[in-house]
């Protein structure tokens, strides 16, 4: 038996909102043209990890309660001397979210955490790669509320990319405004 599911805030939106709106905006035929989220990726590279094993285990924790979903070290490909470097050596840690998780994590990013940065005036709409791809950084964890200030070892950041079906650029910052990304005003 299926309980009933509780379909998150931002799909609900997403569904009855942003999908009639987008394809009247850009004069797409089908429903299924209309761009969409198809995951968000977030990584986060702990370089000092080489030195302090521990600072592994912290960042894998920190994202793991940050996404709601159990991160993964991400190793070296190759040796590399000068940072005393070697291959298969964990050096930071990332998550992928889809579905249910992923519109979950998106509304606290844009409700709760990003209201929560210093002199926060709206992030950049640099951060596009020219295929509907939209890229974040991020420069403290401690934005979050999952993260306890008492426990952080060291402040540091992480990339938040999300990936979209989008074709262009324009499509996938609608997109996201329309989702509510709080964006400065476009050049």
């Amino acid at each position: 038996m299926i309980k009933d599911m509780v379909v998150p805030r931002l799909k609900e939106k997403y569904n009855k909102e942003i999908v009639p709106n987008l394809k009247q905006k850009f004069h797409y035929k089908s429903v299924m043209q209309v761009p969409r989220i198809e995951k968000i990726c977030i990584n986060k590279g702990i370089g000092m990890a080489v030195a302090d094993k521990k600072l592994i285990d912290a960042g894998i924790e920190e994202i793991s309660s940050i996404s709601g979903q159990r991160a993964v070290p991400t190793r070296s490909k190759k040796d590399i001397s000068n940072f005393k470097l070697r291959s298969n050596v964990p050096i930071g840690a990332k998550v992928t979210l889809r579905g249910a998780k992923m519109y979950e994590f998106m509304d606290r990013l844009m409700s709760v955490a990003l209201p929560r940065v210093r002199d926060f005036r709206g992030i950049s709409d640099k951060g596009f790669d020219g295929r509907g791809n939209y890229t974040l950084g991020v420069k403290e964890q401690i934005i979050f509320p999952e993260i306890s200030i008492d426990k952080v070892i060291k402040i540091n950041g992480m990339d938040i990319t999300f990936v979209t079906s989008a074709k262009t650029n324009e499509e996938s910052y609608e997109l996201l405004k329309a989702f509510g990304m709080p964006f400065t005003n476009k050049n």
